[in-house]
């Protein structure tokens, strides 16, 4: 019989999900809020790159082209590759577009006899004769609804668009208090590149934030206006910025993406040896970041504008807080066309944005962009109708999402949920996931006991509170992405060490290309 699978979302995680699901005979329905593949990349700042080297982004079985030569792809580039993808893998004819999901219902089962389960679906199996997901699907054109009932649901939401996260404000000094014009970091990616370009020509401009989106936002804003309009860039906290991937001529990699680099941290069920090396190795640890927090206080100012963050670089990393900085950002700081500024909190008056409360010394302004991020948490939990699976999709307020290999909720069968917990280059983590779930889906393995699953995400939650430098419910696999990787190679019987020879497998780099084949 022919499984039907419901795919929510096309962005990368989608569609390496779609190709995986076809490959073991399944029937994919991919649905698409928008009328395009790519997800963020489909539309986004004009000048944004990929921030990671393309030799990390990248599909497995699909190499990017020789044409494309830069280590950092732009948008188009990146955007184009993604659509070659879909078309060698013949996937566009899988997928509805301008079919937005409003709601999945499991059906087949009380509420009470999904409690009673020991087992992930009762049976362990990935499928159920008996048991369906209905999925509420809405044509954004015609507003016309209809219901498909499906097997199996990969939610693929992502985490990076969709849900703007507005920050919270004081009563009556919110946005409505300011005579200017306020909008997120969304609404600005939107706009074709010529709007964008009028739309913040010769005003004084306020970003809001300090990650990826808010420093390539800044960077336009400079460009266009100058140091007669400058832009003010307001942050809470200082990150580590990358400027380039080869602190004192070493490669980043080969500092932590490797398996020595995975010794020096104490990982998830890893054993007493590996635990006490761990110990041993931990002030080689102290000194990888002290090696790179040197070499970037060296390329950039960060002393003089007060920008040196007080977190380590490798506590960054873990938590997938390192942006890659604009070419010449800190130029603009210099000459005074961008303007950094500390705002532990913020307000609004009528003339501009006011700091911790000082209203007698407002930042005049005529625009804000709130490059605040997203609402991911909100978008996986608005999914489902059921008040059930939304209170048991993020457990307790201070764990971050309680997954079994990133994918699975015990809790919930016949779902997984692909993308939303981080690394270092998404596309990678999100196509060994899918591959996993496809040997799963396809019997070729089973899940352990939904109680082994729930003690399994608390050892990784334990992990992440252990080095998360205060930021508990974010789930990073950036340190740990090859001790990630074994355990779903274990999973699907295939030898997780992937180099040749004793040395490389310590000290080489693991990428995308080493997970080709089994």
């Amino acid at each position: 019989m022919e499984r039907k699978v419901a795919i929510i979302g096309a962005g990368i995680s989608g569609l390496i999900a779609c190709k995986y699901s076809l490959s073991k005979g399944f029937h994919p329905i991919v649905f698409e809020a928008q009328s395009s593949i790519g997800g963020v990349w489909s539309k986004t700042i004009e000048s944004t790159k990929l921030q990671t080297p393309k030799e990390l982004y990248q599909f497995s079985d699909f190499p990017w082209p020789s044409s494309v030569t830069d280590d950092f792809p732009n948008q188009h580039q990146v955007f184009d590759y993604i659509q070659a993808y879909a078309r060698h893998f013949d996937l566009l004819k899988h997928i509805k577009f301008n079919n937005k999901v409003v709601g999945i219902e499991y059906h087949g089962s009380s509420e009470a006899e999904l409690q009673s389960w020991s087992l992930w679906g009762g049976t362990g199996e990935p499928f159920s004769s008996t048991r369906k997901w209905k999925v509420h699907v809405q044509d954004t054109e015609t507003l016309s609804t209809e219901i498909y009932e499906v097997d199996f649901v990969i939610l693929c939401l992502g985490k990076f668009s969709g849900m703007p996260n507005i920050p919270d404000f004081p009563a009556n000094k919110g946005p409505e208090a300011f005579h200017g014009k306020v909008i997120h970091s969304m609404e600005y990616a939107s706009m074709d590149y010529e709007t964008a370009a009028q739309f913040i020509k010769g005003k004084k401009v306020t970003v809001v934030g300090f990650q990826k989106s808010a420093l390539d936002i800044a960077m336009e804003c400079a460009t266009a206006n100058g140091v007669e309009n400058p832009c003010t860039v307001l942050y809470r906290t200082e990150y580590w910025t990358v400027t380039d991937y080869f602190p004192w001529g070493i490669s980043l990699a080969k500092l932590y993406l490797n398996r020595f680099s995975e010794l020096l941290i104490h990982k998830p069920d890893e054993g007493f040896l590996l635990s006490l090396l761990a110990t041993m190795l931990s002030p080689v640890r102290w000194c990888f970041s002290k090696l790179v927090e040197s070499h970037f206080r060296r390329r950039l100012p960060l002393a003089k504008f007060g920008m040196v963050p007080k977190e380590s670089f490798f506590e960054h990393l873990n938590f997938c807080l390192i942006p890659t900085i604009p070419e010449k950002f800190y130029d603009k700081v210099e000459e005074g066309s961008i303007r950094l500024k500390k705002a532990p909190s913020l307000s609004f008056c009528k003339d501009g944005v006011v700091i911790d409360g000082n209203e007698a010394a407002p930042i005049e302004t005529d625009l804000v962009i709130l490059a605040t991020g997203f609402r991911g948490d909100k978008k996986l939990k608005d999914i489902f109708v059921s008040q059930t699976f939304q209170d048991c999709i993020f457990g307790t307020p201070k764990a971050a999402v309680p997954l079994y290999r990133e994918c699975i909720h015990p809790r919930i069968p016949q779902l997984a949920v692909i993308g939303f917990s981080e690394s270092v280059a998404n596309l990678y983590t999100s196509e060994m996931r899918c591959r996993w779930l496809a040997e799963l889906l396809d019997g070729k393995f089973k899940l352990p006991s939904i109680m082994e699953m729930e003690k399994d995400a608390e050892k990784w939650d334990a992990f992440w509170k252990q080095y998360s430098g205060g930021y508990s419910r974010k789930s990073c696999i950036a340190a740990i992405h090859i001790w990630y990787n074994d355990q779903l190679c274990k999973d699907m019987g295939w030898n997780p060490k992937r180099k040749k020879g004793f040395f490389a497998e310590l000290f080489e780099p693991y990428g995308p290309r080493d997970y080709v084949a089994p």
